[in-house]
């Protein structure tokens, strides 16, 4: 026996064998299309586009081994408050140099997104955040099928798939990526649509994402369970929570799909990868996707000593709908990401109106009470039913957020607005920020520079001021962002 870091790893010595039977089963009724289906497997195995395949392919039939998963935890060891009560208000000190808000200037982008055309007929469209995308089709494609339903069964849909016209299919996907600015996550939305649009069985459309992935030298492992079902499981550098863990050769694989956890108890995998696929699955989103433009308006508002403020943008509603679909994966993703431009540009508008000529202190604290005031608190729990990360236009546009949330939007608008390095301080129950700036104050030490403590959820509290129960507590982590050092 072999151990897994995550579960305990036996061999499976007659898996791949059991559904084999059904093939000696069969009535008379199918042995007409079963016998169509070894005619073109048979080809199939003759014919493959790629060498490497021939050899992964002898691969895939070789014994594979039982796996268990490890669930990896949330991202607070405790819950986070249910409410935090206010400060009494009070004016903060005015201090620092004048601030002056500029405006950069747009970027024209062209959006169009052309349909490639290709010499294969009967092609496939799938919608993709409010895009029509067209992708041509080999038809040789769909004639594959997951069967028999067992390792067997996933090795000879790779052979139909390896001698199939696919290199049609991935200068497509090379294309839409490069023309809508597509992340990995992107790209991994992009191609289970596709597989979705293209088989109707979802085991099958499993299995022709997996040989797509891998095509694109991602590196990703096709399992397979005691039901028959199909689950991929993606090589990932950056934590996934909340999310199904396998290691191989001291490398993390998560199931990012949905998932029925009795059913992925026990999985049964390879340890070998696909020949030059090494890539992980990056999550990190270093520019704004270019999909369909559906914008919507929102106007935030809140009062300040008696006076009301009102803070409009535009945002677009795929964005957010593209950002809903992340998984939650480590802070550093989101406290990194950028936010859409003429979102951006619509709230430095009117914050120019209320923080353009004030000493810094004054501007600060009040983009600091905007992202505490504007907002209802209201943990994930009980907004969505789990535990979600907001990007930070994600939070502009929802009514409720969370610490974490906040922290996130506060900290995008000091180092954007105010070129001042920001971090994130992370609690067992809470999350704060912390700023690189000569104020006094409550602070902390990171890596022997000093940054005042700035709370986004803390009601009323100016920089300098955070809730009693953090300021002599030793946080759990720190988040910097790489912009300003």
């Amino acid at each position: 026996m072999q151990r897994n870091k995550d579960g305990e790893q036996k061999l499976f010595n007659q898996f791949g064998l059991f559904s084999l039977l059904i093939i000696f089963t069969a009535t008379t009724l199918f042995a007409e299309s079963f016998s169509d289906f070894k005619s073109v497997q048979h080809e199939s195995f003759n014919h493959y586009k790629d060498q490497k395949d021939n050899e992964f392919n002898k691969y895939l039939k070789d014994q594979w081994r039982e796996y268990q998963a490890y669930i990896t935890p949330s991202f607070y060891k405790e819950e986070k408050p249910k409410e935090i009560t206010p400060l009494r208000k009070k004016k903060s000190f005015d201090v620092g140099p004048v601030v002056k808000v500029n405006i950069p200037q747009r970027e024209k982008i062209k959006t169009k997104i052309k349909t490639i055309s290709g010499e294969v007929p009967k092609g496939t469209t799938i919608d993709f955040f409010g895009r029509v995308l067209s992708f041509n089709k080999d038809p040789k494609i769909t004639s594959a099928q997951f069967y028999p339903q067992s390792q067997a069964g996933i090795a000879n849909f790779f052979s139909i798939l390896a001698s199939s016209n696919y290199n049609t299919t991935l200068d497509e996907i090379y294309e839409y990526q490069k023309m809508m600015r597509l992340n990995d996550w992107g790209v991994y939305l992009l191609i289970n649509k596709l597989a979705q649009a293209t088989y109707g069985d979802k085991n099958e459309a499993n299995i022709y994402a997996w040989f797509l992935f891998n095509k694109l030298s991602y590196d990703v492992k096709i399992a397979l369970n005691e039901n028959k079902n199909i689950y991929l499981l993606h090589y990932s550098k950056i934590r996934v929570y909340s999310k199904p863990r396998y290691t191989f050769h001291s490398k993390y694989y998560y199931i990012l799909a949905s998932y029925n956890k009795s059913e992925i108890s026990k999985i049964y995998t390879y340890t070998q990868e696909y020949p030059n696929a090494n890539k992980a699955l990056d999550f990190s989103l270093d520019e704004i996707p270019l999909l369909a433009e559906h914008m919507s308006k929102k106007v935030l508002s809140f009062e300040e000593f008696a006076t009301k403020y009102e803070i409009a943008f535009r945002y677009n509603k795929e964005i957010i709908a593209f950002m809903k679909t992340y998984p939650q994966v480590d802070y550093s993703v989101y406290f990194k990401a950028p936010m859409e431009e003429v979102t951006y540009q619509d709230l430095l508008v009117d914050l120019k109106k209320y923080i353009d000529g004030k000493k810094m202190s004054q501007a600060l604290n009040f983009v600091l009470h905007f992202v505490q005031k504007a907002f209802k608190y209201e943990r994930d729990q009980e907004q969505f039913g789990f535990e979600k990360v907001m990007f930070a236009e994600e939070t502009l546009v929802y009514d409720a957020s969370d610490c974490e949330d906040r922290a996130v939007l506060f900290s995008y608008l000091v180092e954007h607005i105010f070129g001042i390095s920001a971090l994130g301080i992370k609690y067992s129950d809470h999350m704060s920020t912390a700023l690189y700036i000569p104020m006094k104050g409550d602070d902390i030490i990171y890596k022997r520079r000093r940054y005042v403590l700035a709370d986004p959820t803390y009601i009323n509290a100016n920089i300098g001021q955070e809730i009693a129960k953090y300021r002599d507590i030793e946080p759990d982590s720190f988040i910097k962002l790489s912009k300003y050092k």
